[in-house]
Protein backbone atom coordinates (compact mmCIF):
# COMPACT_ATOMS: atom_id res chain seq x y z
CA UNK A 1 0.00 0.00 0.00
CA UNK A 2 2.66 2.52 0.64
CA UNK A 3 3.45 2.49 -3.21
CA UNK A 4 0.14 4.16 -3.70
CA UNK A 5 0.39 6.75 -0.56
CA UNK A 6 2.53 10.14 -0.79
CA UNK A 7 2.69 13.11 1.25
CA UNK A 8 3.98 16.30 -0.51
CA UNK A 9 4.43 19.59 1.32
CA UNK A 10 1.52 21.78 1.44
CA UNK A 11 1.39 25.40 0.10
CA UNK A 12 -0.49 28.48 0.62
CA UNK A 13 -2.08 27.69 -3.05
CA UNK A 14 -3.34 24.35 -1.00
CA UNK A 15 -5.60 26.05 1.05
CA UNK A 16 -9.18 26.22 -0.83
CA UNK A 17 -8.71 22.57 -0.88
CA UNK A 18 -7.88 21.67 2.89
CA UNK A 19 -11.27 24.44 3.71
CA UNK A 20 -13.54 22.13 2.07
CA UNK A 21 -11.64 18.84 4.07
CA UNK A 22 -11.56 20.93 7.27
CA UNK A 23 -15.32 22.38 6.76
CA UNK A 24 -16.72 18.68 6.15
CA UNK A 25 -14.96 17.61 9.73
CA UNK A 26 -16.23 20.84 11.50
CA UNK A 27 -19.91 20.27 10.20
CA UNK A 28 -20.14 16.54 10.31
CA UNK A 29 -17.69 15.30 13.43
CA UNK A 30 -16.22 16.45 16.94
CA UNK A 31 -13.18 15.74 15.20
CA UNK A 32 -12.25 19.53 15.39
CA UNK A 33 -14.06 21.44 18.11
CA UNK A 34 -14.59 24.54 15.38
CA UNK A 35 -18.08 24.97 15.35
CA UNK A 36 -18.41 27.30 12.32
CA UNK A 37 -16.63 27.31 9.26
CA UNK A 38 -13.10 28.44 8.57
CA UNK A 39 -11.98 30.79 5.57
CA UNK A 40 -8.04 30.10 4.04
CA UNK A 41 -6.97 33.14 6.18
CA UNK A 42 -8.14 31.09 9.26
CA UNK A 43 -6.36 28.22 8.31
CA UNK A 44 -3.29 29.97 7.65
CA UNK A 45 -3.42 30.33 11.78
CA UNK A 46 -4.24 26.84 12.08
CA UNK A 47 -1.87 25.18 9.58
CA UNK A 48 2.19 25.24 9.81
CA UNK A 49 3.39 26.33 5.90
CA UNK A 50 6.60 27.73 5.22
CA UNK A 51 7.99 25.99 8.36
CA UNK A 52 11.63 24.07 7.90
CA UNK A 53 10.66 21.33 10.87
CA UNK A 54 6.37 21.75 11.56
CA UNK A 55 4.85 21.06 8.13
CA UNK A 56 2.05 20.33 6.77
CA UNK A 57 1.54 18.36 3.89
CA UNK A 58 -1.12 16.76 1.18
CA UNK A 59 -1.88 12.95 0.99
CA UNK A 60 -2.03 11.59 -2.38
CA UNK A 61 -3.37 7.83 -2.49
CA UNK A 62 -3.47 6.84 -6.23
CA UNK A 63 -2.81 10.09 -7.26
CA UNK A 64 -5.61 11.82 -5.95
CA UNK A 65 -6.17 14.41 -3.09
CA UNK A 66 -6.94 11.66 -0.25
CA UNK A 67 -6.61 14.43 2.25
CA UNK A 68 -4.32 16.20 4.56
CA UNK A 69 -1.62 16.10 7.87
CA UNK A 70 0.36 18.19 9.84
CA UNK A 71 2.94 18.47 12.29
CA UNK A 72 1.84 20.99 14.27
CA UNK A 73 3.61 23.10 17.20
CA UNK A 74 2.82 21.26 20.68
CA UNK A 75 3.18 24.44 22.84
CA UNK A 76 4.71 27.86 21.84
CA UNK A 77 8.12 27.90 23.97
CA UNK A 78 11.25 26.63 22.37
CA UNK A 79 11.77 23.40 24.98
CA UNK A 80 8.87 21.69 23.74
CA UNK A 81 10.38 21.54 19.93
CA UNK A 82 11.34 17.95 20.20
CA UNK A 83 7.30 17.12 20.74
CA UNK A 84 5.15 18.22 17.58
CA UNK A 85 1.55 17.65 17.13
CA UNK A 86 0.38 14.94 14.45
CA UNK A 87 -2.80 15.36 12.87
CA UNK A 88 -4.15 13.62 9.89
CA UNK A 89 -8.00 14.23 7.98
CA UNK A 90 -9.24 12.46 5.18
CA UNK A 91 -12.11 12.78 2.68
CA UNK A 92 -14.70 10.85 4.15
CA UNK A 93 -14.26 8.55 0.53
CA UNK A 94 -10.87 6.96 2.01
CA UNK A 95 -12.25 5.89 5.47
CA UNK A 96 -11.37 2.84 6.46
CA UNK A 97 -8.52 1.88 3.40
CA UNK A 98 -5.68 1.30 5.81
CA UNK A 99 -4.21 5.48 4.43
CA UNK A 100 -4.12 6.73 8.24
CA UNK A 101 -1.75 3.78 9.04
CA UNK A 102 0.53 4.59 6.60
CA UNK A 103 0.20 8.08 6.81
CA UNK A 104 0.92 7.95 10.56
CA UNK A 105 4.41 5.97 9.89
CA UNK A 106 5.38 8.38 6.87
CA UNK A 107 4.78 11.38 9.69
CA UNK A 108 6.82 9.59 12.79
CA UNK A 109 9.78 9.42 9.59
CA UNK A 110 9.50 12.99 8.86
CA UNK A 111 9.38 13.89 12.59
CA UNK A 112 12.36 12.20 13.28
CA UNK A 113 14.49 14.00 10.00
CA UNK A 114 13.43 17.13 11.68
CA UNK A 115 14.50 16.33 15.20
CA UNK A 116 10.60 16.04 16.52
CA UNK A 117 11.41 12.58 18.78
CA UNK A 118 7.92 12.63 20.52
CA UNK A 119 4.67 13.11 18.87
CA UNK A 120 0.93 13.71 20.36
CA UNK A 121 -2.46 13.06 19.24
CA UNK A 122 -4.78 14.89 20.59
CA UNK A 123 -8.05 13.25 19.87
CA UNK A 124 -12.03 13.42 20.73
CA UNK A 125 -12.42 10.29 22.78
CA UNK A 126 -15.33 9.19 20.75
CA UNK A 127 -13.82 9.16 18.01
CA UNK A 128 -13.15 5.54 18.02
CA UNK A 129 -11.34 5.67 14.50
CA UNK A 130 -8.46 7.56 15.27
CA UNK A 131 -8.22 6.04 19.10
CA UNK A 132 -8.10 2.61 17.53
CA UNK A 133 -5.03 4.40 15.01
CA UNK A 134 -2.93 5.58 17.43
CA UNK A 135 -3.51 2.43 19.76
CA UNK A 136 -2.36 0.20 16.65
CA UNK A 137 0.59 2.35 16.32
CA UNK A 138 1.69 2.13 19.29
CA UNK A 139 1.00 5.22 21.09
CA UNK A 140 0.19 5.40 24.62
CA UNK A 141 -2.69 6.66 25.98
CA UNK A 142 -1.20 9.64 28.60
CA UNK A 143 -4.18 11.98 29.60
CA UNK A 144 -7.56 12.43 29.59
CA UNK A 145 -9.20 15.07 29.88
CA UNK A 146 -13.65 15.32 31.29
CA UNK A 147 -16.15 17.25 29.45
CA UNK A 148 -13.70 19.77 28.20
CA UNK A 149 -15.68 20.51 25.19
CA UNK A 150 -19.16 21.01 23.47
CA UNK A 151 -20.13 20.58 20.09
CA UNK A 152 -23.84 18.86 18.61
CA UNK A 153 -25.37 19.53 22.43
CA UNK A 154 -22.80 16.72 23.49
CA UNK A 155 -20.44 17.15 26.39
CA UNK A 156 -17.09 15.77 24.83
CA UNK A 157 -13.73 14.28 26.65
CA UNK A 158 -10.49 14.92 24.60
CA UNK A 159 -7.80 12.20 25.35
CA UNK A 160 -4.31 12.25 24.58
CA UNK A 161 -1.76 9.73 23.33
CA UNK A 162 2.04 9.55 23.05
CA UNK A 163 4.57 7.96 20.89
CA UNK A 164 8.47 8.35 21.80
CA UNK A 165 10.00 7.72 18.33
CA UNK A 166 13.80 7.67 19.70
CA UNK A 167 12.93 4.76 22.06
Amino acid sequence: MSNAIRLEILEEKDLSLIKDIYNYYIANSTATFHTGSVTEDELKGILPIGDNRFRSFLIYFDNEVAGYCYLGRYKPRAAYDRTAEVTIYLKPEYFGKGIGREVLLQMEQKALEVGIVVLMGIITAENEASVKLFERMGYEKCGHFKQVGEKFGRILDVVAYQKLLDE
